[in-house]
């Protein structure tokens, strides 16, 4: 009996002392946010990268780079691309470490409330070998004639002092399990923060060398804005997005030296026929003023326009006894936008509830729709090829149609393809690395 007592005080010891330690943890947390976690990972990352402030050395490096290629077309192109490139890749893996991260912090909140909830049922074991303490069994060597309270003590410990240590094994596991995860926590913050401060270094390069593309394209910021005032006016007439690509090319001088490029490029290639890839990327070639190859042919290599996952699909039900007539795509905010295609600028603006849309004619009559852009890089009547940034989303998910339609506080990229007015099926054309 005596040892069945002590084992008894000292699993009481311990279980009190891991109680403690789990009520001084639950205690020194800071109170759980009204906030959804997205919105607190979000707004954690805009301190991050709002907080980043090149140096003096790496502002001068951006510089030099671009002093470097500003007067080089081809060149200046090529870094171009590279930097949309690699700010896309520091978006995805941003991306990841805040899954990582959320991850983490689901499993330290289980672990917290799976405490929260066994606390009544620990404390009522504390009770019962705090209420023995003060009134202990006989011991039969002192009252040997109290072979009944014995007999009901053993009884009691016996089925309290197992509950009890299993109770304790589980704490003790929890809370090792628990620092763990806040050891992981604390590590992913740190990677997330420097891949942070990376993505904001590429930002600023990626934007100056924007910048030095649109001084490139030459036109003068007179005939430009009367272009984009005409364009705004043609797109409150538009009845669709066909009707508005036929005004733009038939009424906007930038549009219909796009639309005639764009033919003339189709009547070279019918004249060379077989101008799929032969070896390598069609794309490699950043001094291209035409289309490297044609649209149909591009099928399986053409890159995704933003980092995110696809939400709803061309064909799925649109909620309105319809179907989708392209995807959306959640992205992260302020991503970078790409165009998937090589191709020449047909709109650039804002067009109901699209939002800012880009339309990029790609030749032999097909078209790619981006819709729900914060910001447009690019001008009408431009050649862009496929991977160079032409706009970036905005912090959140805007008043646009598809995001109004998915629910979501993420920004919302729409992606259509068209082919003669008609709508079809982007998901045979996206290489399989984005996929």
């Amino acid at each position: 009996m005596g040892l069945a007592i002590r084992r008894m005080g000292l699993a009481t010891a311990l279980a009190i002392g891991l109680a403690g330690a789990s009520a001084r943890a639950q205690e020194t947390d800071p109170p759980a946010p009204v906030r959804s976690p997205l919105d607190q990972r979000q707004e954690e990352l805009r301190a991050l990268e709002e907080g980043m402030r090149l140096s003096e050395a790496q502002r001068k490096r951006i510089e030099a780079e671009l002093e470097i290629v500003r007067t080089d077309r081809t060149r200046l192109t090529a870094a171009l691309l590279a930097a949309t490139q690699r700010v896309q890749t520091a978006e995805s893996r941003v991306a990841e470490a805040e899954k990582r991260l959320d991850a983490s912090l689901a499993g330290e909140k289980a672990i917290q409330d799976s405490l929260a909830a066994r606390r009544d049922t620990i404390a009522n074991l504390l009770a019962a070998l705090q209420r023995l303490g003060h009134r202990p069994p006989p011991a039969l060597l002192v009252k040997p004639d109290d072979v009944l309270g014995a007999i009901r003590a053993a009884i009691l410990l016996g089925g309290l002092v197992p509950e009890l240590r299993v109770e304790t094994e589980i704490l003790a596991a929890d809370l090792a399990e628990l620092t763990s995860l806040r050891r992981a926590v604390s590590a992913e913050r740190d990677r997330l923060r420097q891949e942070a401060g990376e993505l904001g270094e590429e930002r600023q390069r990626l934007a100056a060398l924007t910048e030095a593309r649109r001084a490139d394209v030459g036109e003068s910021e007179k005939a430009l804005q009367a272009e984009r005032e005409r364009a705004r006016a043609l797109a409150r007439q538009a009845l669709d997005l066909k009707d508005l690509i036929a005004r733009m090319e038939n009424e906007i001088s930038g549009a219909r030296r796009g639309a005639d490029a764009a033919r003339r490029a189709d009547e070279d290639r019918r004249q060379r026929p077989g101008d799929a890839a032969r070896g390598g990327s069609p794309f490699a070639n950043a001094g291209r003023l035409t289309p490297a190859i044609s649209f149909a042919n591009a099928r399986g290599l053409l890159p995704r326009p933003v980092v995110g996952e696809v939400r709803k699909s061309f064909g799925a039900p649109d909620g309105f006894g319809g179907v989708e007539r392209g995807l959306s795509i959640s992205a992260r905010p302020r991503a970078v936008v790409s165009s998937p295609t090589d191709g020449w600028v047909a709109f650039s603006g804002p067009y109901r509830t699209y939002g800012q849309l880009l339309i990029i004619n790609a030749g032999d009559g097909y078209y790619v729709v981006l819709a729900g852009l914060a910001r447009i890089n690019v001008e009408v009547g431009q050649f862009v090829l496929a991977g160079e940034a032409v706009g970036a989303m905005g912090e959140t998910s805007g008043s646009t149609a598809a995001a109004i339609a998915i629910g979501a506080k993420q920004p919302i990229l729409y992606v259509e393809f068209r082919k003669d007015g008609v709508a079809i099926d982007p998901d045979p054309w996206w290489a399989k690395s984005g996929a």
